[in-house]
């Protein structure tokens, strides 16, 4: 069993910055392919971004250039980093995790964060 627990969320206006985290707890964190999804009201989850256990990067293209993903293997950790936020980037961002690439990247994944929110006001 992996835990995951979504932290740094919060409201910020147009142009700002947010780091959201990822805390993996309960097994080997490095052979996890690790992915963030967002889920604004009346809308689908959307995939944001994931980094694989080799640290391989994929951004959907509404943020690239923007977000950052990243991972601290020594504390379990996984990063998004936001820059320049917009008003429809505002949602409830979750992270998954899952040893097979495939499953995060199709939102299948064994694993998921409890999420947190990012506002984003214009």
């Amino acid at each position: 069993q992996v835990q995951l627990v979504n932290s740094g969320g919060g409201l910020v206006q147009a142009g700002g910055s947010l780091r959201l985290s990822c805390a993996a707890s309960g097994r080997t964190f490095t052979n996890y392919h690790m992915g963030w999804y967002r889920q604004a009201p009346g809308k689908e989850r959307e995939l944001v971004a994931t980094i694989s256990s080799g640290g391989i990067t994929y951004y959907t293209s509404s943020v690239k250039g923007r977000f950052t993903i990243s991972r601290d293997i020594a504390k379990n950790t996984v990063y998004l980093q936001m820059n320049s936020l917009r008003p429809e980037d505002t949602a409830i961002y979750y992270c998954a995790a899952d040893l097979r690439l495939r499953y995060v990247l199709d939102g299948t994944g064994d694993y998921w964060g409890q999420g947190t929110q990012v506002t984003v006001s214009s």
